[in-house]
């Protein structure tokens, strides 16, 4: 067993979860519980409740690594940028490692999480072994996928808090190598992008070297790539994308490209993918004055919170008689046969660009062809995640929340799921129907019967 500085131990972590039990047992009995968080990657804004939230600082670090059996002990609100710090030295890493360092790896097994080795491993729940979950009543409950609270196990991922808060997780690890050689592969057709991906998916191998990890961007209609990733012990040289060169501008610059392990798992944190142009650092001479600190995703996302809060961009469009403008920011999983069409029609109704491609497939399980109720993707189908986050503008006449409304509309018709950690506008009825319905119902009134924590729908839709 290894506990070095990057961890906290059992002892320091038993005091936490008691801290957080007193907090949870001072709130009034029946006022609604929520968390204090330092940041978060939902991209909604949320109700506020007047009351203090739970305090999880403290939950925040690795408890241990175990470089033998290849797990981790971790705190639910360690970020997945302090996760990775401590397995890499071990030459080991999560299943899978989501795009932006401030995840949670609590925030992404219940909530969304995914990444190019998702087409091999799953989502980020399906490594998981065991949960301690926090629940409304106020007890600790170790859930597995096969003790007496595996219903509660199966139905926590895609649940937003709504069911309980994840203290300690213990996950699988994934050995590494210290590089990564990737190849972009250029598409002149969406149809042509499609099934070259069908294809590697299908052999798991490009030019006789192994596909390890595997995304794409699509730029336009008629400019797509491919980013095969492939593990490799010795690189000729190494990229930096963490100061002034630009990750998804490289991917049409060069055919091939080699990164550190841990570059790679953070190519697309510095730019926010490419969503940092909205804040000009992609401006060569703005950038040359950002120190490289303020190169982060979560920097960008405190200027969209504070937005958000008070709308001070939006108020200086209206004074310009610019036209009000629609939050559009989404992931949605496609089946594969399914994403030429999605991405066509996408591209003819949302003036959105870049989009990003990310193939993944539910993991094979014991338990059904549909084994997370809140998250129905079927066992043996690949789908593609297909993320794109801008805005778009409200034309008269028209409303807020009209084109997010479409997307969920041509989603739902073409046999896609839609995540949950942004904007979400079904009505009561339909939204059931599509995230757990009766079983969430059963497992609510079991774990938390006083309601002490919100719905989901109420979460997701209403913004609790």
């Amino acid at each position: 067993m290894t506990n070095g500085s990057s961890t906290v131990g059992w002892e320091q972590h038993e005091r936490a979860v008691t801290e957080l039990r007193a907090q949870l047992a001072a709130v009034p009995r029946g006022e609604p519980v929520r968390l204090a968080k330092r940041s978060s990657n939902l991209f909604r804004p949320r109700e506020g409740t007047g009351r203090p939230g739970l305090d999880v600082s403290a939950l925040d670090s690795v408890i241990e690594v175990d470089p033998v059996r290849r797990v981790a002990q971790v705190q639910g609100m360690c970020t997945y940028e302090h996760l990775v710090e401590a397995t890499l030295p071990h030459g080991l890493m999560p299943f899978v490692v989501p795009q932006l360092k401030t995840i949670t790896l609590g925030g992404a097994v219940t909530g969304l999480g995914i990444e190019s080795s998702s087409f091999r491993n799953g989502l980020p729940h399906e490594s998981v072994r065991e949960m301690d979950i926090l629940t409304g009543t106020g007890e600790i409950l170790t859930a597995t996928a096969d003790n007496e609270h595996a219903e509660l196990f199966r139905t926590f991922p895609n649940s937003y808090g709504s069911l309980g808060y994840s203290v300690r997780l213990e996950i699988d690890l994934d050995p590494i190598k210290p590089y990564v050689h990737l190849r972009h592969l250029r598409f002149g057709e969406l149809s042509e992008l499609t099934a070259r991906m069908d294809e590697l998916l299908r052999t798991r191998e490009l030019d006789g070297q192994a596909v390890d990890f595997l995304d794409g961007v699509v730029f336009s209609a008629t400019e797509s790539y491919l980013i095969v990733g492939t593990w490799a012990e010795h690189a000729p040289y190494t990229s930096d994308y963490t100061g002034q060169q630009i990750f998804y501008r490289s991917i049409q610059e060069r055919a091939e490209d080699y990164l550190t392990a841990h570059d790679y798992i953070w190519r697309w944190d510095t730019d926010w993918f490419w969503c940092s142009r909205a804040f000009y650092v992609q401006n060569p001479k703005v950038r040359r004055l950002v120190p490289k600190r303020y190169l982060r995703s979560d920097v960008y996302g405190k200027i969209i919170r504070f937005e958000n809060r008070h709308g001070w961009f939006a108020k200086r469009d209206a004074r310009k008689g610019n036209l009000p403008r629609e939050r559009v920011v989404q992931d949605v999983e496609i089946p594969i046969e399914r994403t030429t069409d999605f991405l066509e029609w996408f591209l003819d109704n949302v003036p959105i660009e870049p989009i990003w491609l990310c193939p993944l497939a539910v993991r094979d399980h014991d338990n059904g062809d549909q084994p997370w109720p809140l998250y129905p993707l079927r066992v043996g189908e690949q789908y593609v995640n297909v993320g794109f986050w801008s805005t778009v503008e409200i034309p008269q006449g028209g409303s807020d929340g009209d084109t997010n409304k479409e997307i969920e509309r041509v989603v739902e018709e073409l046999g896609g799921h839609k995540s949950l950690y942004s904007d979400a506008y079904y009505d009561e009825a339909t939204f059931w129907s599509l995230y757990g319905g009766e079983t969430y119902q059963q497992i609510k009134k079991t774990y938390d019967p006083d309601g002490r924590l919100p719905d989901l729908y109420a979460k997701a839709v209403g913004r609790r």
